[in-house]
């Protein structure tokens, strides 16, 4: 049976074909274990990786367990079981932590939480578009106390309470798993940030991209439980440069498309208040117009966001989580109804 040290740091890292970003991330593992002054192991799971994955971590002092999943969540699952410290911290291979978020970490576990998580901040190219979404997602997440799987972290007896992350899914695994812990204790979702990334957003367009994050919010157990509808975002085997810069003229299209979007969503006050009435006619009311109803639409996300909190809140054990998720969910209730009243009278209208 494998021995557990409760002081001990276990950094999993999910690999699959990643040797082009791997020693940046195992490097600045080591840098902030070392930093924290405690012992710690680093255990890369390798998902059946055939270019020099496992070479690469060994050689940056990673021991490499073989997991053959093709599955994220069995791939970190796999890593946790051959851990051997009380402390689990789930990195991905695209994603560099530094001493700031480690040691922002260890606070939360000794003020008594049993996990949480950072926000991420790309550090290499990305489109603008995804930067903004970037921002505002981890504004959401933080409040709803819901972690990215860039940085997640649990004591070992949590993750054990509640059997690892959903091997059913096939992403928003990490939102599944932080709300079973949350059951377990406190979970805090730490403002500090962690750099991955971009490289998923520039290998798909920005439309793209935007459709799939609708299509999960409406139908997330027909869409993370099967990997053909979310194998472009997250499994998808090209990692290699040429898939990023290929049809660049559509895809800078799209991208454009999806700033409009997103831009629109981000200055949502300018929208919604009352303007002077010298502007109600003229080229900036139309802008008003079609900004407000490209925010009306993207709004009836707001509905299927308001289910998975009312879900949630009965499983709560702790009820200063449970008013913080009544308070969201009454939020998320209002202004849906005022984006589903809105996308009427545009049709209506029309």
């Amino acid at each position: 049976m494998l021995e557990i040290f409760a002081a001990m740091l276990s950094f999993i890292v999910p690999a699959f074909n990643e040797e082009s970003v791997l020693v940046g991330t195992l490097q600045a593992i080591h840098t902030a274990a070392r930093a924290s002054g405690r012992p710690y192991e680093v255990i890369v799971a390798d998902d059946a990786s055939t270019d020099a994955t496992v070479e690469i971590a060994t050689q940056n002092g990673a021991t490499v367990v073989a997991a053959n999943c093709r599955q994220i969540a069995g791939t970190r699952n796999t890593g946790a079981r051959y851990a051997k410290g009380g402390w689990l911290f789930f990195v991905d291979a695209d994603t560099v932590i530094n001493p700031s978020a480690l040691q922002s970490a260890l606070r939360v576990f000794e003020h008594g939480a049993v996990g949480g998580g950072c926000l991420a901040r790309f550090h290499d190219a990305a489109p603008l578009y995804a930067r903004l979404l970037l921002i505002g997602m981890g504004f959401f997440m933080r409040v709803a106390g819901i972690s990215s799987g860039a940085f997640m972290f649990c004591t070992r007896a949590a993750f054990d309470a509640v059997g690892g992350f959903d091997e059913k899914l096939y992403g928003g695994e990490d939102a599944a798993m932080s709300a079973a812990l949350k059951r377990q204790g406190r979970f805090m979702v730490l403002g500090t940030r962690v750099d991955t990334s971009g490289r998923r957003v520039r290998a798909m367009s920005g439309l793209a991209l935007l459709w799939s994050l609708v299509c999960m919010a409406f139908n997330p157990s027909g869409m993370l439980a099967q990997r053909e509808s979310v194998k472009k975002i997250w499994y998808d085997p090209d990692r290699s440069e040429k898939n990023e810069r290929s049809h660049p003229l559509s895809r800078q299209a799209s991208n454009a498309a999806a700033l409009l979007i997103v831009a629109s969503l981000a200055t949502v006050p300018l929208w919604i208040i009352p303007w002077p009435h010298a502007l109600e006619t003229g080229p900036l009311a139309w802008v008003r117009y079609f900004a407000t109803a490209i925010v009306n639409h993207v709004g009836l996300v707001l509905w299927p966001c308001a289910w998975y909190l009312i879900r949630g809140i009965n499983k709560t054990p702790r009820w200063p989580e449970r008013v913080k998720l009544l308070v969201i969910v009454a939020l998320c209730l209002w202004f849906g109804w005022r984006a589903a009243t809105g996308v009427f009278d545009f049709w209506w209208y029309l």
